[in-house]
């Protein structure tokens, strides 16, 4: 497994060489549709992207937890959570990466 991390610069360079933007208006366009997905998950929409997977944010209603040092319950609020499920598309093509690895 790669330690690598995909950062919001090396994306809006791979849209200046793909797509033939500056690269001040690459980094804009990452940008703002990096902004669109949160306002949209923060508005409680889901975003679903066609062949990659879909975003959706729960709410965690409130529970005791544990301690796992000293064994303690401990009150978890009430949260929301962002969840992800990939595409079957995009678990084919993991799958697919994960066997040319090994």
């Amino acid at each position: 497994m790669s330690d690598k991390t995909l950062t919001r610069m090396e994306l809006s360079e791979a849209v200046f060489r793909t797509v033939g933007l500056s690269r001040n208006e690459s980094a804009d366009l990452v940008e703002s549709v990096l902004n669109h997905l949160s306002d949209a998950l923060v508005a409680g929409e889901t975003v679903k992207i066609s062949s990659f997977g879909t975003f959706s944010v729960r709410s965690k209603s409130a529970r005791v937890g544990r301690n796992p040092k000293t064994g303690e319950e401990v009150p978890i609020e009430p949260r929301r959570v962002l969840t992800f499920r990939p595409s079957h598309i995009m678990k084919e093509r993991v799958d697919a990466g994960n066997k040319n690895q090994r």
